[in-house]
């Protein structure tokens, strides 16, 4: 169902027209010198009042039935559009591409790191996959805890 919408700036309008009117069919009963004294003040008084800037009123977006915003129709497809709209994934994928890097580093660290223990170590690297050395280990760490 659709309502009708009524914007009070239209009945501003039709009342101003029906005065408008009115007072043009009530002058033309006025004398010569009346009419031009009212001329003569109409034209001062458009004078001495500072010029109005008329501001159309325009909605930045609007909501179309399907519940989609969209912009004004004038606004068209320019070039400040479409670096707004490419920005953010712009800015996503630069996002992403410092993370995916700063991962990379860690990783590579960590790896270096730990190949640098395995190497400068006593023990041969082949005791490290050893059940036996593992079970060792946990006992020695249980000692040592134990012992603090």
């Amino acid at each position: 169902m659709k309502h009708q919408q009524i914007h009070p700036d239209n009945d501003m309008d039709r009342l101003g027209q029906q005065l408008s009117a009115k007072l043009s069919t009530a002058s033309l009963d006025l004398g010569h010198d009346i009419s031009e004294r009212l001329r003569i003040a109409r034209q001062l008084a458009l004078k001495s009042r500072p010029p109005v800037v008329i501001m159309q009123r325009r909605m930045a977006g609007s909501v179309q039935s399907q519940g989609t915003l969209t912009g004004t129709p004038e606004e068209g497809l320019n070039l400040w559009s479409i670096f707004a709209s490419a920005l953010p994934i712009l800015a996503l994928v630069l996002g992403l591409l410092v993370l995916q890097d700063m991962q990379s580093d860690d990783v590579t660290s960590d790896i270096a790191r730990i190949d640098a223990a395995l190497l400068t170590d006593e023990l041969p690297p082949d005791a490290y996959t050893d059940p036996g050395f593992v079970q060792f280990l946990k006992l020695q760490l249980v000692r040592t805890a134990a012992n603090d």
